[in-house]
């Protein structure tokens, strides 16, 4: 008799999928690392054959895998948009959503729309700030809910996917490891800055900050007109600049998580509606 798929198996399938490790994946979703193991165990039993080739060191997907994940993401919208039509009148409100610039500007636009086609009765009003200042207003009730990015080791709330970190320049820019190395980077208390600046500290390599802004646009300025580099987010990497991971005098960087933040307990029900919909399309959407 066949077995069909099911909805928590192909979840966890494409956290796997996305993450490439079983213990974020598990954080994404909430379960135990020993869960979506088990999990994965039993979808491959029912599509009969092995989704991701595992090592100690690395988790790549098959190419059945690949096939599946098209599959296991149009199953998974499917699902969200039957139970979505199904929550509808709950969603009902303002939400007051807080979130860094830069995602706000590359990131959250595609999914603010779907959302507001999902639940045309929801309003938001959007308050860009960095992560560092989001808390206390989370905290203090002047926003409901918000996106927040964290080093690794310093993980909180509901991560959404984990997003690599780039060196990045202008087409034209030439290094001199001879001199110290010109950044443009966000304002102190930002962890991608401060990931960066840890990585050249280890690295032994000497810097200097020529601009220190939220504008992504204007690290962007900077960047183009060679006054220097930056380090940023894959996801909201401008077209007009190159990667420069692997050259020489350029350190490996670590990734960021990205997660959500909210009172889970207190909200009102269009604001977990949201968290879940935020969550899970973070998620998919990859660079």
């Amino acid at each position: 008799m066949q077995r069909d798929l099911e909805i928590d198996l192909l979840r966890s399938f494409v956290a796997i999928a996305a993450h490439r490790n079983f213990t974020r994946a598990a954080e994404a979703i909430g379960r135990t690392q020993s869960a979506v193991s088990l999990q994965l165990k039993r979808l491959e039993e029912i599509a009969g054959e092995r989704l991701f080739e595992r090592s100690r060191n690395s988790v790549e997907i098959t190419p059945t895998g690949e096939a599946l994940l098209v599959y296991a993401n149009r199953i998974l919208s499917a699902n969200e948009a039957a139970l979505s039509h199904i929550r509808r009148p709950e969603a009902e409100g303002l939400i007051r959503f807080g979130a860094p610039d830069d995602y706000a500007s590359y990131l959250l636009a595609p999914i603010l729309a779907g959302f507001r086609a999902e639940y045309p009765l929801v309003q938001f009003e959007l308050t860009g700030e960095s992560s560092v200042d989001l808390f206390p207003m989370l905290e203090h009730g002047e926003i409901d809910i918000m996106l927040g990015t964290h080093s690794t080791d310093q993980v909180q709330g509901r991560i959404a996917r984990y997003e690599p970190l780039h060196w990045v320049a202008g087409s034209d820019y030439v290094d001199d490891p001879a001199q110290p190395l010109a950044l443009a980077l966000f304002p102190n208390g930002c962890a991608v800055r401060e990931a960066g600046l840890k990585a050249l500290e280890q690295f032994e390599r000497p810097w200097r900050i020529v601009c220190s802004t939220r504008s992504v646009n204007l690290i962007e300025q900077t960047v183009l007109n060679g006054t220097g580099v930056s380090v940023m987010e894959a996801a909201i990497i401008p077209e007009s600049l190159r990667i420069l991971d692997g050259q020489p005098g350029f350190p490996l960087l670590p990734e960021m998580a990205m997660s959500v933040h909210y009172n889970k307990a207190a909200c009102a029900p269009h604001v977990g509606i949201f968290a879940d919909y935020l969550v899970g399309e973070l998620g998919r959407r990859r660079v």
